[in-house]
């Protein structure tokens, strides 16, 4: 199962934090997570042999239509692949397209 990382520093402008104890941590990863495209990318990588993380961070909210989302970022031998934005509730907004790979990988 593949780690995932919460950046833990709230600002004053930081998403509200909602009292649920670090479900809406785990939710805003699983969002991403359990995504069909990114289940695959998942698969892909471990098949390759590179360890999948998720970062989650508190402090680079996004404010959209008077909703907060946090950034969960999808990462692979270090490198970025997806960059996601969810509120605490689990609400996916967007996500960033993939980053070109160097060539050969």
């Amino acid at each position: 199962m593949a780690p995932a990382l919460a950046c833990v520093s709230l600002g004053a402008a930081a998403c509200d934090y909602p009292d649920e104890g670090n479900m809406p941590l785990r939710r805003a990863v699983a969002r991403v997570k359990y995504l069909p495209e990114t289940e695959a990318w998942a698969a892909q990588m471990h098949k390759a042999g590179e360890a999948v993380q998720y970062a989650l961070y508190l402090d680079r909210d996004h404010h959209r239509s008077g909703r907060c989302y946090w950034t969960v970022e999808a990462r692979a031998g270090g490198a970025l692949w997806r960059r996601f934005h969810v509120t605490p509730e689990g609400v996916l907004l967007s996500e960033t397209a993939r980053p070109p790979r160097a060539a050969g990988r």
